[in-house]
């Protein structure tokens, strides 16, 4: 067999493997919820402080290289996620505290999108946190991977372990 032959052998692998993907994500709801709770060992008002506090994520949130807070459009608080050479720009988009927070990725040129709504209930000594993930994955490859490879729910799952390593 020669190179050549070889190398379109494994080229039309990767192309039928893709259109494999991109066929079953396009099978999948481009919309999800997702939801994980856990208790913390601190009060509402402090669980609050630490998921408010945008700018200290990434001295506890190990994804994170780096949180660029922007300047407030229309009472909103924004800041841009900074993940290696991935940039999310995110906004808060209800805030109660210490009850409910609510924030959304802002920017829509992005394959996925969506919510995370924060709710917090005492919780014997401690702090019941509920996340609630409204998602939009807009690429059928995204939406397969995110799906069969990932999980909807990991990051939230890391977001909770992380707090509650950061709340002690």
């Amino acid at each position: 067999m020669t190179i050549v032959r070889a190398g379109l052998i494994v080229l039309a692998t990767l192309a039928v493997l893709v259109a494999v993907v991109a066929g079953v994500g396009m099978m999948l709801p481009r919309d999800h919820v997702e939801t994980r709770s856990a208790k913390l060992p601190a009060d509402p008002d402090a669980v609050f402080a630490a998921i408010a506090d945008v700018g200290s994520y990434a001295a506890w949130r190990t994804s994170l290289s780096a949180v660029e807070v922007l300047a407030p459009v229309n009472g909103r608080a924004r800041w841009v996620d900074v993940s290696g050479g991935d940039r999310i720009a995110m906004e808060q988009v209800e805030r109660q505290p210490p009850r409910r927070l609510v924030t959304r990725i802002a920017d829509p040129d992005l394959p996925f999108g969506g919510t995370w709504t924060f709710e917090l209930a005492p919780d014997e000594g401690g702090t019941r946190l509920t996340i609630t993930e409204r998602g939009e994955i807009r690429n059928p490859i995204f939406r397969a991977v995110a799906r069969f490879v990932f999980g909807y729910g990991t990051t939230m799952e890391t977001f909770l372990a992380e707090l509650r390593a950061r709340l002690g």
